[in-house]
């Protein structure tokens, strides 16, 4: 039918194929495997409270351990109607956590909505290798199995 006329108009079928790339994502068993790596940090982007355990929110409060804590609206300026600070002040607040771009960075939050914000600022900042944690704290703080700290 001609959609001039009211119809539908209908493209061609194609032959696009959907690759999904898996190099991006990190697991619990990834996480465990690089928890004494030296070349990787994992930034937990929860509140101080949530990371230290004092705010629990499934069955284990704490935190993975060796993470760092960024509560991810540090990266944002309330001067500045809440945009992001800038990239100096950022890498500044990153450096000083042992967030730096020659390691392999691993967000996460409590289930990756917050973290998923960091993702995004570290890649801006040109950081090269980056996962993130889908599971995040509603997977490892319910397992009973994998180390916390608190």
């Amino acid at each position: 039918m001609d959609p001039e006329e009211g119809g539908i108009n209908r493209p061609d079928r194609s032959d696009y194929e959907v690759t999904h790339h898996t190099d991006a994502i990190a697991d619990r068993d990834y996480i465990l495997a690089h928890l004494n790596d030296p070349g990787v940090v994992i930034l937990d982007t929860r509140t101080a409270a949530e990371f230290l355990g004092q705010d629990r929110r499934v069955a284990r409060g704490g935190h993975i351990p060796g993470a760092a804590n960024m509560d991810w609206r540090l990266a944002m300026d309330r001067a500045r109607n809440l945009r992001l600070k800038t990239d100096n002040e950022l890498r500044e607040m990153l450096e000083k956590l042992g967030v730096t771009a020659d390691k392999e960075v691993i967000t996460h939050c409590q289930t990756h909505h917050r973290s998923s914000r960091t993702y995004i600022v570290l890649k801006a900042l040109g950081f090269p290798r980056i996962k993130g944690y889908p599971g995040s704290w509603s997977e490892w703080g319910n397992d009973f199995e994998p180390p916390i700290e608190t």
